[in-house]
């Protein structure tokens, strides 16, 4: 029973994965007349920044992710604090976040290009659209342009708004519907950790204390756990990372979801996604790569509109990380 309900979902998705949610306000080609070619210029600096150095695929897939579930996709996660108001940048799960230096180099020569046309947040979902496609050299999802940049930014909201990688999967499925997003969209953006890495300090605890009694998460497979467990000992070094991705980090694959099926993911929040048939399910069939990027470019769209501000809500920034005066 579960299987057929997974197909009928699949099958509903698949077809709904190229015409993805745009929230009816954001367009195909917004800056066709303000700014004409931005997405070229956008992909061009993007692909040439990647091949330099690839870990930056993650961090702006990363950084897109943050923004968007924090009052939506407004490029608030870009803003620095002020004296009297600390920032999403400052709460515990956005410190680690990178990126930023290249929204604002791509910011600035869209700005020497077009002054005023091309709002931040609108540089960060194509910068992370397009970080992503550059190992496949074609985009691998639409994006819907027109957003504008919000005028708030409060770590106190993205320490709320923000899943944690301990969620189990009903805190991860509350999170995701209050976003608009379901059950397809949990499963398929959590493959985004198919790229990238982490730090030791976030997986210590299912290491070394899981239930504070010094033991290890069961759930984790017990050789991954001993390797895992080389790369981190004790006392843990903040510093020390590992792909999120066992062999396959580098690469924007569907390799996560047998990592998964493996009980081999780094995070609590990853493994809850197996505690549920329907979510355990749709997991397998992602496997399949084919399937897993369709519904990624659906997710990613769907997710790229959440909470956007058009039509005179928001601000187009002259400089990313300020509000303008």
């Amino acid at each position: 029973m579960v299987r057929k309900l997974v197909v009928s979902f699949l099958f509903l998705a698949i077809l709904g994965a190229f015409g993805a949610c745009n929230a009816g306000e954001l367009q195909r080609n917004y800056y066709r007349k303000s700014c004409r070619g931005v997405e070229q210029i956008v992909r061009d600096i993007t692909w040439r920044n990647v091949s330099a150095n690839p870990s930056l695929a993650p961090k702006l897939l990363r950084l897109h992710y943050h923004d968007c579930f924090v009052r939506g996709c407004d490029g608030s996660v870009l803003l620095d604090s002020t004296p009297n108001n600390p920032s999403e940048k400052e709460a515990i799960p956005n410190r680690s976040l990178s990126g930023f230096d290249f929204i604002d180099f791509v910011k600035s020569i869209l700005e020497e290009e077009c002054p005023g046309a091309v709002s931040c947040a609108d540089i960060l979902a194509l910068g992370a659209r397009d970080a992503v496609s550059y190992q496949f050299q074609r985009p691998m999802w639409q994006v819907f342009t027109g957003r504008q940049d919000g005028r708030v930014s409060v770590d106190s909201e993205a320490l709320a708004g923000l899943p944690s990688p301990s969620s189990d999967f009903p805190t991860l499925l509350q999170n995701f519907q209050s976003n608009n997003l379901d059950v397809v969209d949990l499963v398929t953006l959590s493959g985004a950790h198919t790229i990238g890495v982490t730090h030791c300090s976030l997986v210590a605890k299912r290491l070394y204390n899981f239930t504070g009694k010094g033991d290890t998460d069961p759930s984790l497979d017990s050789e991954y756990a001993q390797t895992l467990k080389t790369i981190c000992p004790l006392p843990i070094v903040r510093t020390t990372t590992l792909g999120m991705d066992p062999g396959s980090s580098d690469s924007f694959d569907s390799h996560y979801f047998v990592a998964l099926s493996q009980n081999m993911t780094l995070f609590q929040s990853d493994s809850a996604l197996l505690t549920n048939p329907l979510s355990s399910t749709i997991a397998s069939h992602l496997q399949n790569p084919r399937l897993f990027f369709a519904l990624f470019a659906r997710s990613m769209a769907k997710m790229g509109a959440i909470g956007v501000l058009t039509n005179g809500e928001g601000e187009i920034r002259q400089n990313c990380r300020v509000v303008n005066a």
